[in-house]
């Protein structure tokens, strides 16, 4: 049995948390003075929260005391905890839970990395949190994505080599972090945007059972044709 370590993000991978990270820091940044696109919401997505804050307010050119920036902080988790504290697994994103399943099946390694600090909450939420061997959030690390900290971590908690390690990302800074640790990255979402991954699937409903196959015998990996779309 060929044995790979399979790293999943959480936000906009597994569920589309995302979209109340938006609606929260939309929401805050609107309370000073700031707006921006779903553009440039795309930055925010796989960087931590202080990272984001800091990009918001370079886009709006404002400065804040670090008393004000604590503040801001708090206010935006708690308005997203509010939004995940009424989820339920209705709300994982399609054939993910099927993906997680045929991966135990074939009793390969099962790892979630993500820049959240409230990753286990939501994987309770919803009834996944089983099926991970090991969790790496935010609580776990000092350098956030596209540094590789936390998908090496992950590996190391799986007992897997970087190599044998494959990524699921929907972010720019989380797939240059899953190349950067010279695992297979696998991007989740629009190839416009996610060009670095070595493969890019709109969502989980693209992957195949023989795709992941050829993941886990080694078929598949980081030397084959890079930035396409492989469909089943």
């Amino acid at each position: 049995m060929h044995k790979k370590g399979f790293i999943f993000d959480l936000d906009g991978v597994i569920v589309d948390t995302a979209k109340y990270h938006f609606l929260a820091w939309k929401r805050l940044a609107n309370s000073i003075g700031v707006d921006f696109s779903e553009t440039q919401n795309e930055q925010l997505k796989g960087v931590s929260r202080v990272r984001s804050l800091e990009k918001i307010l370079e886009w709006g050119n404002k400065s804040l005391s670090e008393g004000e920036f604590m503040k801001l902080m708090g206010l935006k988790n708690n308005e997203y905890l509010s939004y995940i504290d009424q989820m339920d697994d209705s709300e994982i994103l399609p054939d993910v839970s099927k993906t997680l399943d045929f991966l135990i099946e074939k009793e390969q390694a099962i790892a979630l990395g993500s820049a959240s600090k409230n990753a286990t909450p939501i994987l309770k939420k919803v009834n996944l949190l089983e099926k991970f061997e090991a969790i790496v959030d935010g609580n776990d690390v000092s350098k956030a994505k596209p540094n590789p900290e936390v998908f090496l971590i992950g590996a190391e908690l799986l007992k897997m080599k970087p190599e044998n390690c494959i990524v699921f990302e929907d972010s720019v800074a989380g797939v240059q972090a899953a190349n950067t640790a010279n695992m297979i990255s696998i991007g989740i979402g629009e190839k416009e945007v996610l060009y670095e991954a070595d493969y890019i699937f709109k969502d989980f409903t693209e992957i195949s059972s023989e795709f992941l196959e050829a993941l886990i015998s080694g078929d598949i990996n980081k030397q084959q044709k890079k930035n396409v779309s492989i469909n089943n």
